[in-house]
């Protein structure tokens, strides 16, 4: 009777970020390689060059692999890029600021993201604006970004009162993951594995501590 009340939460899943370059003649084959050994949710490309001829040569070989395997990709930032391509959604990294706007234009099928750092305040306003998740982060301790942390207790804070999905993502540990996991819908792995010999070996470590 209890757990028809408070069912039992699901194991989180995996959100798998690109590298921020990509090399298009061994990228492929190791990102096939995490898909076919662990589950994946989405892949997020994630790259750094604003070259639109490098960000559709890399999205279209990534799609086939993705949508081969029913896992949704999703692009950084790039909204006009979305349809053109044929990906599945954006993930912001401006809060909430575009989110009404980027649904207006990509419709209600897309899948909008928002990177909401550790600001409750952000996240609660990009559900109010129509995000389908939102990140918090870096949750490990790094130099890169805003360099304020995503705490346990924010998570646990989500969990409890809010319903949208949630993604923890940088600087992660398996220490990190095996805390965090009975609180967060995702993880956002990316560097953490592909600066590693075997991402795929790497990858299904971290997925053996979410819980």
């Amino acid at each position: 009777m209890t757990d028809d009340i408070f069912p039992e939460k699901e194991p989180p899943r995996i959100y798998l970020i690109t590298p921020s370059e990509v090399d298009l003649a061994t990228f492929p084959d190791r990102l096939t390689s995490c898909l076919d050994a662990t589950d994946v949710a989405c892949v997020r490309l994630s790259l750094g060059s604003t070259d639109e001829t490098v960000i559709a040569k890399t999205a279209d070989a990534l799609r086939l692999i993705t949508h081969d395997r029913d896992v949704a990709l999703v692009i950084d930032t790039h909204v006009m890029m979305v349809e053109r391509l044929g990906l599945d959604g954006v993930h912001l990294t401006d809060a909430a600021r575009t989110i009404k706007a980027v649904r207006k234009e990509l419709g209600d099928d897309a899948i909008i993201g928002s990177n909401c750092y550790a600001s409750r305040h952000n996240a609660m306003t990009a559900c109010e604006l129509g995000a389908d998740y939102i990140t918090f982060g870096p949750v490990g301790d790094t130099p890169l970004g805003n360099s304020q942390k995503a705490e346990l207790e924010l998570f646990q804070w989500w969990s409890q009162m809010i319903e949208v999905p949630v993604v923890a993502e940088g600087a992660l540990t398996e220490q990190l993951i095996g805390d965090l996991s009975p609180h967060t819908d995702f993880f956002g792995i990316g560097d953490e594995v592909w600066g590693t010999d075997n991402p795929a070996k790497t990858l299904a470590g971290f997925a053996a501590q979410m819980v």
